[in-house]
């Protein structure tokens, strides 16, 4: 939605109205129009407009000719009352508001009704985030976005009894429905879990609360998930594990080897640019690269190199990662290759090691081995975004500036036991030769706190102090 239209909207309020609130209602609403892409949550943005000026516009006609008019005289030391000036619109204001109304609130329904049966082509949810999913319909999904993943679409295979509940929302639980469902994660666990001690220790657990009547309280499924998961973590001090409540039928796909990217993938990454939003120089000799996903190499090989090209003299470089969902490993490992002399480890959590789990280092021609490295993080920064901050930021290769990161790490294997639950596991368990954990559901620290948007400003601010020392 046109920012332009937001200012233009912003008129038909009073004058006292824009004066006072008018710079926070523009910046809300275009961070809303930034954030709030695709079609279903633009038509939700144009609705909530609408019922917005319907609602507030009259209410702040009838505050603002209720409150008295201002003295311009006010003498000194005598207690003040401030009020606001009578405004109304012009005639083309309200009519311009009208028309808008009009024309969205017609709109909305075509829309929904054309929309929404709307599925994505198959294989797109899986190649446009990566091996790392946030949210997709495959079993293969991030674990940060599991959750995410369960707000709509049909419900999954239950029994016929519960499918009613199911469809309405979350179902309720009953003793016997909890004991099943107890009963059949012990099972997955013990068939699915890499270590069976481990899963011993865990079923032998979940036993004993349930007896307690631990879970007697527990009367949702999504709640009964939270919970299994939490005592979980606590019996086997693993938090790859997780329960997942599901509306939506997770199918069962092969896992390996992942298929290639369809056309339209590739249409989308040339059209975005790779979604290298920017990469330029700043002043002072500043590489900048704006990376909003890590993109397929089979699409975004070239455009990688092109734009760390563009800034293989810089003295410093930094990396904004602030609005990067993720993507592929194989292009995290593309980039990391430029910034080291020898060959790397890095770490990813899907992964078993293997050969390709090093950077191609050197690579030949990149000056940018031994430069200075920021990268730039928010709460929005996840899974491959992450994998490549925590692997930087472990082998002491960046300085980490901004927020915490999102906490998705895991691609994980979904198995099915039933009253739309899922028991999550990984597949592999690759050395991670840094920590005991990685940054699943618990985030990366930066080592530089600041809101996300001072982000960049701190940075140069480094950027220019270590290169006066």
């Amino acid at each position: 939605m046109s920012k332009d239209l937001f200012a233009l909207l912003l008129r038909l309020y009073p004058s006292s109205f824009r004066e006072e609130y008018g710079d926070e209602y523009l910046r809300l609403l275009r961070d809303r129009a930034r954030d709030e892409t695709g079609i279903w949550r633009s038509v939700r943005l144009g609705f909530d407009l609408v019922v917005d000026l319907i609602i507030s516009l009259p209410r702040e006609y009838r505050l603002a000719k209720a409150v008295p008019k201002r003295s311009t005289a006010v003498p000194s030391g005598v207690p003040m009352f401030f009020s606001i000036d009578d405004a109304s619109p012009g005639r083309g204001s309200l009519l311009f508001g009208a028309v808008v109304s009009l024309i969205t609130l017609m709109s909305f329904p075509t829309l929904a009704n054309h929309f929404g049966n709307l599925e994505p082509p198959h294989g797109w949810s899986e190649v446009q985030a990566g091996r790392y999913e946030e949210g997709g319909s495959d079993r293969r999904a991030s674990s940060s976005g599991l959750q995410q993943a369960t707000a709509t679409a049909k419900p999954a295979t239950a029994p016929e009894a519960d499918n009613t509940k199911t469809q309405a929302g979350d179902p309720a639980l009953d003793s016997a429905t909890r004991h099943r469902i107890v009963t059949n994660l012990i099972a997955s666990l013990k068939q699915h879990y890499d270590d069976p001690a481990v899963a011993e220790r865990a079923a032998a657990k979940l036993l004993s609360h349930e007896q307690k009547g631990d879970y007697n309280g527990v009367a949702s499924a999504a709640d009964f998930a939270q919970r299994l998961t939490s005592d979980l973590w606590q019996a086997t001090d693993d938090n790859d594990l997780e329960m997942v409540f599901t509306r939506r039928t997770i199918p069962d796909r092969p896992r390996n080897p992942i298929p290639p990217p369809p056309p339209a993938y590739a249409a989308e990454m040339q059209r975005l640019n790779c979604t290298f939003e920017k990469v330029e120089l700043l002043p002072h000799n500043i590489g900048y690269v704006k990376l909003n996903s890590f993109p397929h190499p089979s699409v975004c090989q070239k455009a990688a190199t092109e734009a760390l090209a563009k800034v293989n003299n810089a003295d410093t470089l930094i990396f904004d990662l602030r609005d990067n969902r993720g993507g592929f490993p194989d292009m995290v490992k593309l980039i990391a290759s430029y910034l080291f002399d020898h060959p790397e480890y890095l770490y990813s959590p899907i992964d078993n090691t293997t050969k390709d789990s090093w950077t191609n280092s050197p690579v030949v021609g990149s000056n940018l081995m031994h430069k200075p490295v920021f990268v730039l993080t928010s709460s929005h920064t996840i899974s491959a975004a992450e994998e490549f901050t925590f692997n930087l930021k472990m082998l002491k290769r960046a300085t980490i500036i901004g927020e915490t990161t999102a906490g998705g790490a895991h691609a994980a294997s979904l198995h099915p036991i039933g009253d739309n639950l899922y028991l999550g596991t990984v597949d592999v368990r690759p050395i991670n030769p840094y920590s005991k954990h990685d940054w699943n559901q618990i985030g990366i620290d930066p080592d530089v706190k600041v809101s996300a948007a001072e982000a960049l400003n701190k940075a140069v601010e480094l950027a220019e102090r270590n290169k006066n020392k």
